[in-house]
Parts: C-alpha cells; sequence; structure tokens
C-alpha cells in the first residue's frame, strides 16, 4: 500500500512567524531557526508527521518574501493569457535570470506548485501594505488553496480586523487566528478542519490526525497527572521515626528529598510536552539552575501562595517535623512546625499514639505538612496550565500563573490515606509494588483534573 501525503508549504512575508508555527504544529522546539529579525530561513525545509496507517503530514518552511511588487510587475508582463496563472509561474522558474533575482521569491513559488495547501502567516502587527496584497496575488497564481493564518492577535498592536477585511478583497476568506507562541489546542484542531474542508481527497487523513491529536492531547494530561499524583502521594506518605538527637540532620536530609522529588516531577511535565530544562532557565518559574529557587520550606513562600497555617506555632519549615505538644512540645528551632493536638491536621491525630509511643523511646517522628503539600500541588498544576498552553516557539520563559489552588482545602481522601501508610511513599524507602499506592494515585489524578487545564 502506498503512502498518502499531505504536502502543506508555510509561506509568508519574512519574519513573521512562519518556522514558529511548524514549531508549535509539529511539537518540535529546534525545528529551523526563529530569531527576531527577517530572513532567516533561507532554503525550503520539512517535517513530516505520522498521521497514522500509511498517512503523513509534510510542514515545508519557505524563505520570506520580500519583493513582491516587482515580482508581480514581471508576472503580468510575463503574461501569455488573462487565466494561465501556473503557467506564467513556469517561466519564471525557467528564466535563469528572473530566478536569480527573484531568489527567495522563485523557491517559494515553485514550492507552492509542489504542495496540495499554503498556510500563508500574517503579522498582524503589521499595517496592511500593497506589498502584502502582492504578495497574495502572486501566490494565488500557483492554483492552489490558502488558508490565511494571523499571527500575534494577542498583542495589544494587533490589526486583526483590518486584516480580514483586506483579505476578503482579496477573496480570501478561509482565515484563522493562531498565536504560535500562546498555543490553544482548541485552535490547532480548527485549523485542521478548515484544511479538511478545502481538501476533499485528504479527509480520511486529516480525520486520522486530528482523532490522533485529540487522543494524544488527553494522554499526555493525563500522564502529567498521574505524575502530580505520585509526588503528592509521596509526600504525603512520608513517615520516618528518627532518634531525637538526630532530628536536626534528618530534617535537613527530608527536606533535600522532597526537593528533588519535586523537581524529578517538574522534568517529568517537561518532557512529557517536548521542552527541556532549558525551557525554564531564567523563568518566572521559580527554578535556580535546575532547583526550586522559591525554598518550599520557607514561610514567605507559603504566605505568597495564599496558603494559610493557622493552628501551627512558629510558622517556618513547611517541610519540618511536626510534633504534638503531648510527646513534650519538642522544638528544632526556626525549621520547624511545632503544632498543637487540634492545630497540627487530622493527618497528624492518626499518628498520636505513635508519637507518644516514639517519644518514650527517645524517638522523633517526622512528617510533612499539609501546608507544603498544598504548595506542591498548586505549583505543579500551574507548571502543567503553563506547558499545555506553551507553543513550542516561545522564546520567552515559562511564567506561573499569578494564582494559587488549594489554599484552605482539606487534603483529598487519598492523601489522607496516605498519611497512615508511609508504605506509599518513595521517599523514606524503596516503595515496592502496592495496589493501595496504585489506587490512591489514579484516584487523585481524577480529583486533580478539576484543577487542571
Amino acid at each position: 500500500m502506498s503512502e498518502q501525503v499531505l504536502k502543506i508549504a508555510i509561506v509568508g512575508h519574512t519574519n513573521t512567524g512562519k518556522t514558529s508555527l511548524i514549531r508549535t504544529l509539529a511539537r518540535e522546539r529546534s525545528f529551523g531557526v526563529v530569531e527576531d529579525r527577517g530572513g532567516t530561513t533561507r532554503q525550503v525545509e520539512v517535517i513530516r508527521l505520522p498521521a497514522g496507517a500509511g498517512r503523513v503530514i509534510e510542514l515545508y518552511d519557505s524563505p520570506g518574501l520580500e519583493n513582491a511588487p516587482e515580482l508581480l510587475e514581471w508576472l503580468d508582463a510575463a503574461a501569455a493569457r488573462r487565466h494561465d496563472g501556473p503557467d506564467r509561474i513556469r517561466r519564471l522558474l525557467d528564466d535563469g535570470q528572473a530566478r536569480q533575482r527573484f531568489d527567495h521569491e522563485s523557491r517559494v513559488l515553485g514550492l507552492m506548485l509542489e504542495v496540495d495547501v499554503a498556510l500563508y502567516v500574517v503579522d498582524t502587527r503589521e499595517p496592511v501594505l500593497e506589498k502584502y496584497k502582492d504578495e497574495l496575488t502572486a501566490l494565488n497564481l500557483c492554483a492552489r488553496p490558502i488558508v490565511a493564518v494571523l499571527n500575534f492577535v494577542a498583542q495589544p498592536s494587533s490589526r486583526e480586523a483590518e486584516w480580514r477585511e483586506a483579505l476578503a478583497r482579496l477573496t480570501l476568506h478561509t482565515v484563522l487566528a493562531f498565536d504560535a507562541v500562546l498555543r490553544d489546542p482548541a485552535t490547532e484542531f480548527r485549523l485542521f478542519e478548515k484544511l479538511r474542508s478545502l481538501l476533499d481527497p485528504f479527509s480520511t487523513l486529516l480525520d486520522s490526525w486530528i482523532e490522533q491529536r485529540a487522543r494524544q492531547e488527553q494522554e499526555r494530561l493525563q500522564a502529567g497527572l498521574v505524575a502530580i499524583a505520585g509526588l503528592l502521594v509521596d509526600l504525603a506518605g512520608w513517615r520516618e521515626l528518627v532518634p531525637a538527637g538526630d532530628a536536626v540532620t534528618r530534617q535537613a536530609a527530608m527536606q533535600a528529598r522532597v526537593r528533588a522529588r519535586e523537581q524529578a516531577c517538574v522534568e517529568t511535565l517537561l518532557d512529557l510536552y517536548r521542552f527541556g530544562r532549558e525551557d525554564c532557565d531564567d523563568a518566572g518559574l521559580p527554578l535556580n539552575e535546575g532547583r526550586w529557587a522559591a525554598d518550599p520550606f520557607d514561610a514567605n513562600t507559603l504566605h505568597e501562595h495564599g496558603i494559610r497555617s493557622a493552628g501551627y506555632l512558629g510558622l517556618g519549615a513547611g517541610a519540618g517535623a511536626a510534633f504534638d505538644l503531648m510527646t513534650g512540645g519538642l522544638s528544632l528551632g526556626a525549621g520547624t512546625l511545632a503544632g498543637t493536638a487540634g492545630g497540627a491536621g487530622a493527618g497528624l491525630l492518626q499518628t498520636f499514639g505513635r508519637s507518644l509511643r516514639a517519644r518514650v523511646r527517645g524517638e522523633v517522628d517526622l512528617v510533612i505538612d499539609e501546608p507544603t503539600i498544598r504548595l506542591v500541588a498548586s505549583r505543579q498544576l500551574e507548571l502543567l496550565d503553563a506547558l499545555v498552553r506553551r507553543g513550542h516557539a516561545s522564546q520567552t520563559p515559562v511564567r506561573l500563573a499569578d494564582r494559587s489552588r488549594w489554599q484552605q482545602a482539606r487534603l483529598p481522601r487519598p492523601l489522607r490515606q496516605a498519611r497512615v501508610n508511609p508504605g506509599w511513599s518513595s521517599l523514606a524507602r524503596e516503595t515496592s509494588a502496592s495496589p493501595g499506592r496504585e489506587a490512591a494515585i489514579e484516584s487523585l489524578a481524577g480529583i486533580l483534573s478539576d484543577h487542571s487545564p
């Protein structure tokens, strides 16, 4: 069975975001060169996207059009008949001097004759000039369907309405606003639905592609929620009995493992959405050299996220040790949460007997407190939200939304269960497969979906 290939050319004026569009559609941040200057794409480049069952979509990047007015004059002078558009293009391509004179334009027009459809990318921040109209007029001579993609419509300087009117006057009515940097999955699906309406021979291929993309989008989101749920179960289930004299040292080790576990989840989410650590360097995401710069054990961090810690005395290390006062009111300094029996939370009350027995033996029961768990959940959900909407052409850092989740919420049931099942946590020990742990993670992922993008 032969392979069915849909060829799509990405065309337009120089520096309108053509390569950026391909990066986002292909989920490939390394494709081509994206810079804030014109002429960075010199040759035609292609990337292949498998669409299932022997079907492929090919996206062709192209040089920017730069000299459309003179090009159109040449094409008009070469006209033998009124309606011989493709023949005029071929005459241009067969003329060595003309090809040299209109180097970029010749590459684009030659590509247009070989593809099935073109996406004409518009920088809506630019005024509607005659040269852009000339570009579309020349492209229309290739007799290929064209979809106008309006880029940068979210910018304050966007002239979207002017561009829509100008495109309509050129009889180009298949238009879609699509920001290659601020990704919207729904808009991407609408783009391919518009292509399907123009390309009957490729309707089955495009149906397959749309279905595949929708499935992958959901699977990727679910995998992200499961990764976050696993992290939270690990935190909630941490419980370690340590000699009282070693509590300070063991607390610091616990904090380090929590930070490392949280960072592992960050990297999992970045990998799921095909981003890398470099996408977070110097970003609004509180990372510093691959670590969270905003210490999750710091009282100010908890306060900035709007997480209440009422009922705790001496607010300090969010993942510090929590002690029932009946065990002796032991304090480990500013890095410790010392709570009353009523204020330490349901998870700690359930361990009162254990803590008292530990006190008799001269031991301390280390746990991770609820404010820290809520803070970590909030940060991870915000990161997931940002990655879902981040285009692969983005040159700016990932920035978290200015909000927090679970501010005053009681921990969900799966995490309360993890509190009394420390064997579920992989932080203090190697954890063997546990049906209870897996069920808790699955259940928690479903709960987190209510807070997801």
